[in-house]
């Protein structure tokens, strides 16, 4: 099994950005699906974006769309989630999930929150705060 670790959270005014990083240890991405979650407090966990690593192909939650990228460095065995233009509302503990999608595609954004909400293994968590 893969492990995961974040990091990257932070405190950050409204308007700013972070940079969230996953890094795999144990076994390389490759094959895998690797997504972002989001839980704040008093909320269900939500997807935020995914990445199939070894196509690129992406899919964002549409709070994400156009703030949020998703990225992977492979040599790095590393997943990166670019977050701009943040607000209050991202508020929230960032998960990174990893899927092995032996040959899988996710096709659309609902699907890969939802298998890798099934079948991931997860990180801890990282905090990423937006003041306003």
């Amino acid at each position: 099994e893969v492990q995961l670790v974040e990091s990257g959270g932070g405190l950050v005014q409204a308007g700013g950005s972070l940079r969230l990083s996953c890094v795999a240890s144990g076994r390389t991405f490759d094959g895998y699906g690797v997504g972002w979650f989001r839980q704040a407090p008093g909320k269900e966990r939500e997807g935020v974006s995914c990445i199939e690593i070894n196509d690129g192909s992406t899919y964002y939650a549409d709070s994400a769309q156009g703030r949020f990228t998703i990225s992977s460095d492979n040599a790095k065995n590393t997943v990166y989630l670019q977050m701009n233009n943040l607000n209050p509302e991202d508020t929230a503990v960032y998960y990174c999930a990893a899927d092995r999608l032996g040959g899988l595609t996710y096709e659309s954004s609902d699907y890969c929150f939802t298998r890798l909400a099934l079948f991931a293994s997860w990180g801890q968590g990282t905090q990423v705060t937006v003041s306003s």
